[in-house]
């Protein structure tokens, strides 16, 4: 048996044996799927390289399961991830119900994640595709109350949606080239926008949904949120970059092309999209009380960086999206284990119940400052050297100077809500309710902390994360990929000039500044004696007087026209309309069969009546 099938075999018998661990003894489930996934990495990183092929025939289809460097790419992302979650899952899971289901829905996630990155065919894509999708919705309704039920049924259906959008090109692929093997439909450009250009717009679709590109991003808060901490830090940081392994084999034909410039529409229109979601990701980030739903809509955010970069199509902006794929994976899988953390210990992530874990949690705020100074973009971190790697591609390789103008505001106003986050959980006073938390358990801390040193050693040495970024752009099409391009590292600024770039970003500035005075301005009141909350009274215990609740208050008035356009009641919208529509005809296929034999009746009389104009 192939040592890729021997791999896979394991993780399926895996996850479930979990569930015999877990109906025999619970304290040992965590650690067999920890064990079981550890096996699984260090059998697949030594045994397997990249350019690993193997082709077998099922059911008189011809599939081939494979490793490129562009798909071994991912799979360090996806392997590493994994084992340092499930550490942190065994204590974090401790005392909690139904443990062998959550791992062993875990495992077979991570057996989806795999599988999709070594599918070198549209089958067993699709295969593995709808196991990871299905695992991962097991997860998203673990805690098993109505309204997490109902995020799963929304994440269900953009799912289900994006997966039916992947099978219809796949079937057109077929029909079209006759071929189920994706370098096939390559290199016979199936994915190339000019002769079937539905083909490469529904694998955008599908792929788009999982990326949380918006419109279709309403899933991703709720699911990150309502999903256990510990399988979170997978869903955010690997799961979403199946949808932008996805979109990087569309692009393959894109970046084959000798005329870019062909493919120009839509390099803009992706491009904007990932904008857009980028800024509004930020946007709705600032209003969130709750840490959890902060870093999920902080998390749509960070994915709209990467899709930018990936829209370019040059050969700094795509590096920039593979490292960003990376390095977002690092910081974000760190901060959502540093909020499950949080939860274990005090109980909740609600930001205006809690405050001043600092000193009772101090490794825990370690890796949280770490983790937010590299989402910021802050140098020396990681996050620094990706999003100027992206600012240097719009400017030099793209001439975008206006999308990395917005780009540039989403990442400015990040530092907004990576400040709520860090005080409002570690830097606040102490609360009474809080005298009981102390540190996390170290199989919890020791994976946040590796966490955070491969952020801080990414932004000192990128190199390590560059390399196999270069091999991974070369097998999806590009030539003699160089990262020293970069102005980090040659001459500083040497390729750059930051005039009209500076001049546009302080206009924006300007502009913010004025409006937000304006607004500002009708909002003021002045408070007489008689209108002081307190009195000079000392306020009770139970008063919440934290500022938390209107941390931003002034900017989320200034912007309350950008929260109006709320996407989940479009979507709402749209669904009540087409259920009217359906229901409207079901009154028409009622079941009769006399009613439909007046159906017939009136047909009829319509083709006589019209008969030499329907057949002139």
């Amino acid at each position: 048996m192939e040592i890729i099938a021997i791999i896979l075999l394991i993780l399926l018998v895996g996850s479930f044996l979990t569930y015999f661990v877990d109906s025999f003894n619970k304290k040992w489930t965590g650690t067999t799927a920890f064990l079981i996934v550890l096996i699984t990495a260090g059998i697949f990183f030594t045994k397997i390289k990249s350019g690993y092929q193997f082709n077998f025939q099922l059911a008189g289809l011809d599939l081939q399961w494979g490793l490129t460097d562009y798909s071994y790419y991912f799979v360090y992302i996806i392997l590493g991830l994994s084992v340092l979650a499930l550490l942190y899952s065994i204590k974090y899971m401790e005392g909690k119900a139904r443990l062998g289901y959550f791992y062993g829905s875990f495992i077979l996630t991570v057996l989806g994640m795999l599988g999709v990155v070594i599918s070198q065919d549209f089958v067993s894509l699709f295969f593995f595709w709808e196991i990871m999708t299905w695992a991962s919705f097991l997860l998203v309704i673990y805690n098993a109350y109505y309204k997490i039920k109902t995020k799963g049924i929304k994440y269900m259906i953009f799912s289900a949606v994006g997966a039916y959008a992947m099978f219809t090109a796949i079937v057109f692929i077929h029909v079209h080239y006759d071929t189920l093997l994706i370098s096939e439909a390559i290199a016979k450009g199936a994915f190339n926008f000019e002769q079937y250009i539905y083909i490469p717009i529904f694998l955008l679709l599908g792929f788009g949904i999982k990326a949380a590109v918006m419109p279709f991003h309403v899933w991703a808060p709720p699911a990150y949120a309502k999903s256990p901490m510990s399988f979170t830090t997978i869903f955010s940081g690997a799961m979403s970059k199946m949808g932008v392994f996805g979109i990087g084999l569309v692009f393959t034909s894109f970046y084959l092309s000798s005329n870019p410039e062909n493919f120009f529409w839509v390099r803009t229109i992706l491009g904007w999209m990932g904008g857009i979601t980028a800024v509004m990701g930020t946007i709705y980030a600032l209003i969130q009380t709750d840490a959890k739903k902060l870093l999920a809509y902080s998390s749509v955010a960070q994915l709209g960086y990467i899709i930018v970069g990936l829209s370019t199509g040059t050969q700094l902006g795509v590096m920039a999206a593979l490292y960003l794929a990376v390095i977002h994976a690092v910081f974000k899988g760190a901060l959502f284990m540093v909020a499950g953390a949080v939860e274990k210990q005090a109980g909740t992530t609600d930001m205006t119940q809690i405050s001043g874990l600092i000193r009772k949690m101090p490794y825990t705020f370690v890796v949280a400052l770490v983790s937010i100074i590299a989402l910021a973009g802050v140098p020396p971190l990681g996050g620094f050297v990706g999003k100027w790697l992206l600012y240097e591609a719009l400017i030099t390789e793209s001439n975008n100077y206006i999308l990395v103008v917005v780009v540039f505001f989403s990442s400015t106003a990040a530092f907004m809500y990576s400040y709520r986050f860090l005080f409002g959980l570690f830097l606040g006073q102490e609360e009474k309710e809080t005298e009981h938390v102390k540190e996390a358990p170290a199989t919890m801390i020791i994976p946040m902390i590796i966490l955070a040193i491969i952020a801080t050693v990414a932004g000192a040495y990128p190199g390590l994360i560059f390399e196999p970024a270069a091999k991974a752009m070369q097998a999806i099409g590009f030539q003699d990929v160089t990262w020293q391009m970069s102005s980090l590292t040659n001459v500083w600024g040497d390729t750059t000039d930051l005039f009209l770039i500076a001049m546009l970003i302080f206009a924006v500035f300007i502009i913010s500044f004025v409006f937000l005075t304006l607004k500002g301005l009708k909002k003021t009141r002045y408070v007489g004696t008689k209108d002081i909350s307190t009195s000079g009274e000392l306020p009770k215990e139970w008063e919440n007087l934290t500022f938390q609740l209107d941390f931003f208050k002034p900017f989320e008035r200034a912007a309350a026209p950008l929260y109006k356009m709320d996407m989940n009641k479009i979507w709402k919208d749209l669904g009540k309309n087409l259920e009217a529509f359906f229901g409207f005809f079901r009154k028409i296929y009622t079941g009769n069969g006399q009613t439909y034999a007046l159906y017939i009746v009136i047909f009829l009389v319509v083709l006589l009546l019209f008969r030499d104009v329907l057949f002139s």
